[in-house]
């Protein structure tokens, strides 16, 4: 169930959403997570008019030299913040051969240079490195990636284009209207099968029609939020930018503390949750325990559905989405659908990939690596393959065996590398 209230509501202790309260809606506004966080990073002395300097930056190596000689051509003599290149998206190998070895000599020049962090190829997801390393509770860290999301540890996030990142290497402010922030009520628990992706794109296909939460924060609350393990949170949250929203923050507690404790960063863990009294512009309450393993066909996360009703209507639901594809296409490409449905009315699949910063973590192959274990992947014209977001990760599934049980099941193993999310190395 995921109910949508498009107006003002008060969370009382962080759990009960009502429409009116004895507290002025100006007053209980500073009592959201984000309205701190945000006003701890804004320089203007004016709370409706931000201008923020965030604490960290983040490119990959399709973006960050275009930012780098830009601020250089307007005067950069250092990063004066911790700025992060990772080299995971147009990483040589993983796309053919593409010749782009200059870029990484450029970046990693730069990062000697300048003073910045320099994340070799085929070492980490851009997401995961920062989770892993940069994310702190109560930070703010700017991106020049769309899925610039680390809100399930406390940091608020946001993926801009890469003059925003070049404004804050000279020192400039990210300059912004304070954003509308809605509350994202959790009750319940996940049933069992129902993953990270599905959570997300069941949320997605709630919200992204109607605009519900265009350019706003989603702050993740309430009673469910213990009942996820926090790769569970993160997968959910880097999806959040599928439902237009600006950025995203989650209440904190004992698990998130203990995932900068396994990183070895436990002073980056600290409380935050709404005050007693918390104003927001919006809700949507969520029942983790309603949400169906779910599915999402071209040509965007929100065109969701149920397996189960995939599975009911393969015929009437595949031919609508096709129909819709092709529109959107425009007719230079004519995307078959139906035509992948079995005479049985089963529904042949081509080609499996679990990869990137949200499906690519350590829970979620623990998760796939115990499905397959001692089975058979395929028939020989199925492909499956996996791509871990870190190293870290990719180390700790060689350790605990579920490397060997993906591999033994006939699956392959794949380097560190953001490629099948935006159709770079093993897709068609």
């Amino acid at each position: 169930m995921i109910k949508l209230t498009d107006h003002g509501v008060y969370l009382i202790n962080g759990t009960t959403p009502k429409d009116t309260c004895n507290v002025p809606a100006e007053e209980a506004r500073k009592g959201t997570i984000a309205y701190s966080i945000l006003t701890s990073h804004n320089t203007s002395g004016n709370d409706s008019g931000l201008k923020i300097r965030f604490d960290a930056l983040a490119s990959h190596d399709i973006t960050y030299v275009g930012i780098i000689q830009t601020a250089r051509a307007s005067g950069l003599e250092s990063f004066p913040i911790p700025y992060v290149l990772t080299n995971c998206h147009n990483s040589l190998c993983a796309v053919g051969g593409t010749i782009n070895e200059d870029d990484h000599l450029f970046g990693l020049s730069a990062a000697k240079k300048y003073g910045g962090i320099y994340v070799p190829a085929h070492q980490a997801v851009i997401h995961s490195f920062m989770r892993e390393n940069m994310a702190a509770c109560g930070r703010m860290i700017l991106g020049s990636d769309s899925h610039t999301r680390y809100g399930a540890l406390g940091t608020m996030a946001i993926g801009e284009g890469g003059p925003e990142l070049v404004k804050q290497l000279l020192c400039r402010t990210y300059d912004i209207p304070m954003p509308e922030i809605i509350a994202v009520n959790l009750v319940g628990a996940p049933k069992p099968g129902v993953g990270p992706h599905d959570v997300a794109i069941a949320l997605i296909g709630a919200v992204f029609e109607s605009g519900f939460v265009r350019n706003k924060v989603l702050e993740f609350v309430g009673e469910g939020v213990k009942n996820l393990p926090i790769e569970f949170r993160n997968g959910i949250d880097v999806m959040t930018t599928e439902t237009t929203c600006w950025s995203s923050i989650w209440q904190t507690d004992d698990t998130t503390k203990e995932y900068f404790v396994q990183h070895g960063r436990p002073e980056a863990y600290k409380e935050l949750k709404p005050a007693d009294v918390a104003y927001y512009d919006g809700c949507i309450e969520l029942d983790l325990s309603t949400v169906e393993c779910m599915i999402a066909l071209p040509m965007h996360p929100s065109y969701a559905y149920p397996i189960r009703e995939l599975k009911a209507n393969a015929k009437e639901i595949l031919q609508a989405a096709q129909d819709q594809a092709n529109r959107q296409l425009g007719g230079k490409v004519e995307m078959d659908l139906v035509g992948k449905i079995c005479d049985d009315g089963r529904i042949y699949v081509d080609q499996g990939v679990v990869a990137g910063c949200s499906g690519g973590t350590y829970e979620n192959i623990c998760a796939v690596a115990d499905i397959i274990k001692g089975k058979s992947c395929g028939n020989g014209e199925f492909k499956f393959s996996v791509y871990p977001d870190s190293m870290p990760t990719y180390l700790e599934l060689v350790k605990n065996g579920a490397v060997a049980d993906i591999v033994s099941a006939g699956g392959i193993f794949r380097e560190c590398f953001c490629g099948p999310c935006f159709g770079a190395g093993d897709t068609p």
